[in-house]
């Protein structure tokens, strides 16, 4: 329901900004469907790839693996999983809640997507280049153990502290 009532409203404020400037409401929607079309072959191959993924494991095997009975072990594959895989925020989220109905934890989860948010293994090249060795372990070691602090508030608001 809510979903409905958030594209009233954008179809809304829309049709207003059209009739308050039709050139830069043109000019907007244009720039919009080129970002649209610059993130749709990522957001596809990534939803393409998890879809591949959930029909290759079963519920039981993710819940095995990643699901709430795996505890910290889990946690710590999924940090390493997000750590070293570069998927931006607009798919990682969908990927989780993708995840989290096919019997993942939310400890375990909480984890992934932060630590595909916070560390870069994959971009630690270009950050080196830009802020220095140095900085860039300091950054994401931090960013590394803040992801168990994630999941640990996490399962500790999940299972009602």
């Amino acid at each position: 329901m809510n979903s409905y009532i958030m594209y009233i409203v954008v179809i809304v404020l829309l049709i207003i900004s059209y009739f308050k400037d039709k050139k830069k409401t043109k000019m907007a929607l244009k720039k919009a469907w080129k970002s649209f079309q610059n993130i749709l072959p990522q957001f596809l191959g990534v939803i393409m790839l998890v879809g591949i993924l959930l029909s290759v494991f079963n519920a039981q095997v993710i819940s095995k693996i990643i699901g709430s009975e795996s505890g910290w072990i889990g946690v710590v594959f999924s940090t390493i999983v997000g750590a070293v895989t570069l998927i931006p925020g607009f798919v990682a989220f969908p990927t989780a809640a993708m995840l989290l109905n096919s019997g993942a934890g939310y400890m375990q989860i909480g984890a992934f997507v932060s630590a595909l948010m916070m560390v870069g293994i994959v971009t630690a090249p270009v950050e080196i280049k830009y802020f220095g060795k140095r900085l860039t372990i300091i950054r994401n070691v931090l960013s590394f153990l803040f992801c168990f602090i994630v999941a640990y508030i996490i399962g500790k608001v999940v299972s009602g502290i």
